[in-house]
């Protein structure tokens, strides 16, 4: 189970269209339908009911959407923590210390 793959499930979910999440995500329609089957294969269980020009969330699929949203969370809060901790710990330059 990949964050990218996550991220993508959470956007189909919201969406409820591979077209309009790959176009919010700025990836092509085959990647997002990848990042999806991968998923799913991981899981070891369809995450979308696909039909009829519609989809929607299987059982399976409204389990793990908020399980998704945490762990996307936790992955963003880190990265930026650990953006600030970086930042904080750098050297003063001239130009820096200035502002």
């Amino acid at each position: 189970m990949q964050l990218q793959q996550l991220r993508t499930f959470r956007e189909v979910a919201a969406e409820l269209s591979f077209t309009r999440a790959a176009r919010n995500l700025h990836y092509s329609q085959p990647s997002v339908t990848a990042h999806i089957k991968n998923l799913e294969e991981f899981i070891g269980t369809p995450l979308f009911h696909r039909g009829g020009g519609r989809i929607e969330l299987t059982d399976a699929g409204r389990s793990l959407l908020p399980h998704a949203e945490r762990i996307i969370e936790i992955a963003e809060t880190a990265e930026a923590e650990c953006r600030e901790a970086a930042l904080a710990g750098r050297p003063r330059t001239a130009a820096t210390s200035a502002a």
